[in-house]
């Protein structure tokens, strides 16, 4: 594919999503601690509706779309709901996102058939 997104641009807009999943959290429940497991769960709440409901709505996450990045299928343009499911899930679970082909896509991009782009 061409025209795919570096590593460091993707893990800087990975970096800006979690970022602004800690905002929201601490603007939501500002009575939570930080670092207790709670205020981590609802980042990660908070970060995956907004990963999964930005890129099947828009082609992009809130980090990707600052990055000028956009999350594509090889088989049409726009992800299924289903792919951006379990390409999300896949990112939560951290291994597949490090573990990268030749083209260094992700696990998580190559079992749904998807790609990261620069735009």
């Amino acid at each position: 594919m061409t025209n795919l997104a570096g590593v460091w641009r993707r893990i800087f807009a990975l970096t800006a999503d979690w970022a602004a999943s800690l905002l929201v959290v601490r603007l939501l429940f500002p009575e939570l601690t930080f670092g207790s497991d709670i205020y981590g769960v609802w980042t990660m709440g908070i970060f995956a509706a907004e990963v999964v409901l930005l890129t099947w709505l828009t082609g992009a996450s809130f980090g990707q779309r600052i990055l000028r990045l956009r999350v594509i299928s090889y088989r049409s343009e726009r992800l299924r709901l289903w792919q951006v499911l379990a390409r999300t899930v896949m990112i939560l679970l951290v291994i597949p996102a490090v573990v990268m082909d030749k083209d260094k896509r992700g696990l998580h991009d190559v079992l749904v058939g998807a790609g990261v782009i620069k735009i």
